[in-house]
């Protein structure tokens, strides 16, 4: 079947970031019928002046990765979906994603996770007021999105919470194994360091920053006023060295963290975030568990109560383990937002200002 043969929107799209996700997603966007992959962005000296399928390995497409953002703007792509690091390296993300809003091209980002929800009091002005300002000034829209924090945690949650009559309590939790993850644990959570050792993460306000925007996203939507966010956070030690994708856990050492954000209102918990991430299966076997490992989970007390569990695998024969489902679904969230974030009036877009988005072109 053709694209002119599948009704919906084609987009011509600039990818940026080919970590990862961005690896993943460049595949997808070159077999899908309605996006076209016209430029592929860079910051790896190494990966300039390569051909983007050669990175992602799956063979020559045509399209040469480039660090060079002017030239990729002159491409006058519908959207720039952008793979970028984290909020770590803000900076660098405002400037470029400024840089294409300036120019009219709409963003649909996974990095700057607190842009989940712009609102959230605790983003710093600096990095909410020249966003702003670029999507005026160039008539662009922006949207951030992620699994958790992201539409595991928003969409999810507050499509369930549509299903009932009174909602006493709605909670999200994230159940991982990061036994096969490599990416940056150690300084954020404190996993493989000694106990006394305090993440960053561990701060709440950080914390709350960081993964937990969409609780007041969650309560704007409902219509409420939360009177307080507040946070928990528990280790777990190991007694007995863990062999993980980065190295041995020793024992002594955390391997596995459980951490809430807990929206609260007249003294109780009505709105919760909640993470167990444990290296390895046997780690912290009291903590909450799945009906099967690395799932997502909304629980709902209410008129009626909901419980809806979700879990991304690969059963491609590929051999890819859940995280890289997870990562995989993330990136095509923001890639399928591309179409109705372009439909949209310019400035900030949310979860709650996007219609469903039903993946045209993915049935083929």
């Amino acid at each position: 079947m053709t694209a002119r043969e599948i009704r919906g929107t084609h987009s011509r799209v600039v990818v940026w970031g080919t970590g990862f996700v961005g690896r993943m997603v460049i595949p997808e966007v070159v077999r899908h019928p309605l996006f076209e992959l016209v430029g592929v962005g860079v910051s790896a000296p190494d990966k300039v002046g390569r051909d983007a399928g050669d990175i992602c390995g799956i063979g020559p497409i045509g399209v040469t990765a480039t660090d060079d953002i002017d030239a990729l703007i002159a491409l006058r792509p519908d959207a720039l979906v952008h793979y970028g690091p984290t909020a770590a390296h803000a900076g660098e993300n405002i400037d470029l994603t400024g840089r294409f809003l300036r120019a009219g091209i709409d963003v649909c980002s996974t990095a700057m996770t607190p842009w989940v929800w712009p609102s959230m009091w605790l983003n710093p002005p600096a990095w909410i007021e020249p966003i702003t300002e670029a999507c005026e000034s160039g008539g662009a829209s922006c949207f951030t999105t992620g699994i958790d924090p992201g539409f595991a945690n928003d969409l999810f949650p507050m499509t369930l919470m549509g299903l009932c009559g009174e909602v006493r309590s709605v909670k999200a939790l994230e159940i991982l194994d990061y036994i096969n993850y490599t990416g940056d644990y150690e300084d954020e959570m404190g996993i493989g360091k000694p106990p006394e050792f305090t993440p960053l993460l561990e701060h709440q306000d950080i914390l709350v920053m960081s993964w937990g925007a969409t609780v007041p996203m969650i309560a704007h939507a409902a219509g409420i006023d939360l009177d307080e966010i507040t946070t928990t956070w528990d280790k777990w030690v190991t007694p007995a060295p863990i062999e993980t994708a980065k190295g041995v856990i020793e024992p002594g050492c955390v391997a596995a963290i459980h951490f809430t954000i807990e929206g609260r209102l007249g003294g109780e918990t009505r709105i919760g975030l909640e993470h167990v991430n444990r290296v390895g299966t046997e780690a912290a076997p009291d903590w909450p568990r799945g009906t099967e490992d690395d799932v997502y989970r909304v629980e709902i007390e209410g008129s009626p109560s909901i419980r809806q569990e979700t879990a991304f695998r690969f059963t491609d024969g590929s051999g890819r383990d859940a995280a890289a489902a997870g990562c995989l679904a993330t990136g095509l969230r923001a890639l399928n937002a591309v179409p109705a974030v372009h439909a949209l009036p310019p400035g900030w877009v949310t979860a709650l200002d996007l219609p469903l988005i039903p993946g045209a072109g993915t049935i083929r």
